[in-house]
């Protein structure tokens, strides 16, 4: 009996270090006091319940009926498909013949066709769609997907939020020997980690970068009704995968499938059919093949579609950033949610005016539109390549699909994409390293703050308190304890931050009520009152931890009266003595102060020159200029102190 209160006593100090804080109903309790060995264990199970609160929230897919589907791949058509909509303004207008035959026709139309029917509606809508991260598309989600079934441990690996005990469960078999050798392969060989991340953050770099290329393309090939685009015959149907957050995948999947696929046949056909006829018109094919009397309707509608058009890569953008600052490889922006319905549909001011700026200059530099042409081309090719090959990931690792299957999948698109990408390496001289430079610009920015917050985890896991620590130090006699109730917030999923043992010791004071506060936010509209407020005790006396929880439209206001009256009333709940209630009700009289915790980051000489930088500028950089963790909160500026660390790393 003594053996397992002890052991469960030391599991659950184990767990406090690790993260997987609180006892039931967020309360911490021990073993000492006698009891049975049944209620040890049961103590013990509920104490590691409170770590997977805090856990990245899982985005359940939402149930929609057949109106809503509808409306939903209505919208889809401007969002999503407005891109690839409008490329019959230019794409035969893009081919550089002097006098086409009817077969060179005819063998055009038969490239776009099968282009569209292999990659678009087979490779897109009916597989790659399938990969989706709880309701997110797009290169970076694929990546989320991979790694919670893998244990990435490399330097350059995003946030892992694997857990060791996942192996046991049914939904992490084993699967079949390829499975398990390409996990296996992948989980012991850092090089392979750190390359699979560099090229996701590549493909992310591009599809945000395509979001500042896809409006200079678009518009100016509407306003200009031709256009010599090399990329034209390319499909655009990354957009629909990365947009899948904003909408949902029956909705994109039907709108493609019975609609938008069909009316790009036809048109394609009945420009080819035109040009059959009059084969000189190529270079003004679109315009010329409508009569003249909708000429100048066709062209304000061409015009407006083009602008809508833009909405799908800029749209994709958001929500690879939303994703990317998830897993927390991009200084924190403003995501402001423009539907109280779907939490995918999102906006982003500062990625927004980025975006702006780019697509400005580009626009000025590139002033004929054929290397704006160009380099779009390069960008959707390099994207089509590397979705193909993290599908093919996710089909043998995850989906756990037989081999065969797994080929007939990759060799036809991997050899179609390749042999577009070959054709437009002459390309990149002219306009084709517009993409790259674009996406050095974006992976600096996620390659600098990714190394970055490694550094601080490693740092934060190696020096983070224990619950003994904290204990010993709050019940020697050095520290003096403070009347009035501390807010202190930080963050408490990896364990205590080595911040609350910098306070305590350069302050020797305690408030007598001191709660340390992880704020958090769902993907949902709005969190009940009621589900707000997690707590629970941590530690001696008067030292307890709130779990706060938003939803995307909820107001994160800890101003006034009220917030502390909740915190209060859900803290009586887990008081274990009159005397605790006493001295929380006299706390309150004597006033409330809010904590914010700030690390800065300092490389010293142990590092390279290059990691220096990184750490010193960059990092640094960006972490003074961006949004910070609490930059949300809503406190009262006058009770607020904030508490900086060095982080020596």
């Amino acid at each position: 009996m003594e053996d397992s209160r002890a052991i469960a006593n030391q599991i659950v100090e184990e767990e406090l270090e690790g993260g997987s804080i609180g006892g039931e109903n967020g309360v911490s309790k021990s073993c000492d006091q006698p009891s049975s060995e049944v209620e040890c264990t049961n103590m013990l199970h509920k104490s590691l319940s409170f770590f997977h609160l805090y856990q990245p929230p899982l985005r359940k897919p939402m149930d929609y009926h057949a109106k809503q589907t509808l409306l939903l791949a209505y919208q889809s058509l401007g969002v999503v498909y407005g891109d690839i909509g409008t490329s019959p303004l230019y794409v035969f207008s893009s081919i550089r013949l002097s006098s086409p035959g009817e077969d060179d026709l005819l063998g055009i139309l038969s490239l776009i066709f099968w282009t569209l029917t292999l990659v678009a509606l087979i490779k897109y809508v009916f597989i790659v769609l399938r990969a989706d991260d709880h309701g997110e598309g797009g290169t970076f989600a694929l990546y989320s997907f991979l790694c919670r079934h893998f244990n990435f441990r490399s330097k350059l690996t995003i946030q892992n939020t694997r857990l060791e005990s996942d192996a046991n469960m049914r939904y992490y078999t084993r699967g079949s020997p390829i499975k398990s050798k390409t996990k296996n392969f992948l989980e012991s060989n850092l090089t392979a980690q750190s390359l699979l991340t560099f090229i996701v953050l590549l493909g992310t770099c591009m599809v945000i970068g395509d979001g500042a290329l896809t409006p200079a393309t678009s518009v100016l090939s509407a306003l200009q009704g031709i256009q010599s685009l090399s990329s034209g015959i390319k499909s655009r149907a990354e957009a629909m995968f990365a947009d899948l957050g904003h909408f949902n995948k029956k909705a994109i999947q039907l709108a493609f499938s019975l609609f938008v696929y069909p009316a790009l046949i036809l048109t394609y056909a009945g420009e080819a059919a035109y040009l059959i006829k009059h084969p000189n018109e190529i270079s003004t094919t679109f315009y010329s093949s409508i009569p003249d009397t909708v000429y100048w309707p066709m062209f304000v509608i061409s015009t407006l579609a083009a602008i809508v058009a833009s909405q799908s890569m800029i749209s994709a953008s958001f929500s690879i950033v939303k994703q990317s600052l998830a897993l927390g490889c991009f200084p924190r922006v403003n995501m402001i949610h423009t539907s109280s319905k779907h939490e995918g549909q999102i906006y982003s001011p500062e990625i927004n005016y980025t975006l702006m700026v780019i697509c400005i200059a580009l626009v000025v530099g590139f002033k004929q539109g054929v290397e704006i042409g160009n380099a779009y081309g390069v960008v959707v090719v390099w994207v089509m390549l590397i979705t193909t090959c993290l599908t093919t990931l996710v089909m043998i690792v995850i989906w756990d699909i037989n081999f065969l299957l797994v080929c007939c999948f990759f060799l036809p698109f991997i050899i179609i994409e390749g042999i577009y990408m070959t054709s437009l390496l002459n390309k990149i001289p002219q306009g084709g390293w517009v993409p790259f430079a674009i996406s050095a610009f974006f992976l600096v920015i996620m390659l600098s703050w990714t190394y970055g917050r490694s550094k601080k985890s490693i740092y934060e896991a190696e020096r983070k308190m224990s619950l003994g620590e904290l204990n010993q130090i709050l019940s020697s006699g050095t520290v003096y304890r403070t009347p009035g109730i501390c807010f202190f917030c930080t963050d408490l999923v990896n364990g205590i931050p080595p911040i609350i043992r910098h306070y305590i010791q350069h302050t020797s004071s305690v408030r007598e009520i001191t709660i340390i506060v992880t704020v958090r936010t769902l993907p949902i509209k709005t969190v009940l009152p009621e589900e707000r407020l997690v707590v629970g005790k941590l530690g001696l006396e008067g030292v307890y931890r709130c779990l706060v929880q938003f939803g995307y439209k909820d107001s994160s206001n800890m101003e006034g009266d009220d917030y502390v009256a909740s915190v209060v009333a859900k803290l009586r709940h887990h008081l274990e003595s009159t005397e605790e209630a006493q001295k929380l009700d006299a706390a309150m009289e004597k006033g409330v102060v809010f904590v914010m915790g700030r690390t800065i980051l300092k490389a010293n000489k142990s590092n390279g020159w290059l990691g220096r930088f990184t750490i010193n500028y960059l990092y640094r950089f960006f972490q003074k200029n961006c949004r910070s963790a609490v930059s949300t909160l809503e406190v009262p500026p006058g009770k607020t102190l904030q508490v900086g660390m060095l982080y020596e790393i």
